[in-house]
């Protein structure tokens, strides 16, 4: 899905108009990057958590010529699906009986 998509469709099951859903959908990815750039977690209760993680400095070959660089450290975003998001994936949407032990 794209984002056009997903703002029309929020349109569709809202009473939003298209162009308050698009701000809606902008203000949200607009907090989630700045929460990450700040260094904090954003945890939504049945979705899931955006953080950051760090990536050491490490040793690697350039593939064209084979000579060992040192790749440096780094930060990257990462997302951990909750519970309630990783059942539905898996098609069980009844997640109070759900005893997986993961």
């Amino acid at each position: 899905m794209t984002r056009n998509k997903m703002i029309t469709e929020i349109a569709h099951r809202t009473s939003l108009k298209r162009d308050q859903a698009d701000e809606a959908v902008s203000t949200m990815l607009d907090i989630i990057c700045e929460t990450l750039a700040a260094g904090e977690k954003v945890q939504i209760t049945g979705f899931g958590t955006f953080e950051v993680r760090e990536r050491g400095e490490r040793n690697g070959r350039n593939p064209y010529s084979g000579e060992s660089i040192v790749i440096p450290a780094s930060r990257y975003p990462a997302f951990v699906p909750g519970k309630v998001f990783r059942a539905k994936i898996k098609g069980n949407n009844d997640t109070d009986n759900n005893n997986n032990n993961e």
